[in-house]
């Protein structure tokens, strides 16, 4: 790990709990990519047998994503790192993404992301098919319908639009 304090990047579920240890946090953004439910989970918000539906990062040459920069002291990293690996487990690896701070200044910041060649990769679908995907789903870390809710909560909350999102959340208010 690094010698000096770095930052990490959340944009699913790190926004609104993290749980590790942090120095400070700042909404972020990251140019070229977009949030969306193309991510399988049969670890924590869906089952092997009926996966749920968790966001990553797509690229998307003229989007920009909003999310949380944390900055991660060099003392807390390892074991941070280790933690995230466990959780991020299905499928996802970590990038060094630009990040502009709400403060203006740009750092690198790590992030994970579930590539396309991923085994438990979804990929796109029609949204009225993920959202019922995402109502129906259930995994050892709760449905998968609360992880679509509180992320769309946090992301109001910091002044975050998503349109990919927001539409999820319509449909499944209205199914």
């Amino acid at each position: 790990m690094a010698d000096s304090d770095l930052w990490l990047f959340g944009y699913g579920s790190l926004i609104w709990r993290p749980d590790f240890p942090y120095r400070q946090k700042q909404v972020a953004t990251i140019d070229g990519w977009s949030r969306r439910f193309w991510q399988g989970s049969h670890d924590h918000r869906g089952l092997p047998e009926a996966p749920g539906r968790v966001v990553t990062l797509v690229p998307t040459p003229a989007a920009t994503c909003g999310g949380v920069a944390f900055q991660i002291e060099a003392g807390h990293q390892r074991e941070i790192f280790d933690q995230l690996d466990y959780r991020e487990k299905n499928g996802y690896e970590r990038l060094e993404v630009r990040c502009e701070l709400a403060d203006g200044n740009q750092v690198n910041c790590v992030t994970y992301i579930a590539g396309d060649t991923n085994e438990a990769f979804l990929g796109e679908a029609p949204l009225a098919d993920i959202a019922r995907q995402i109502q129906g789903a259930h995994g050892p870390s709760g449905s998968n319908l609360d992880y679509l809710l509180e992320l769309a909560a946090a992301l109001r909350e910091l002044g975050i639009a998503d349109t990919h999102v927001f539409a999820l959340c319509d449909l499944v208010s209205r199914q």
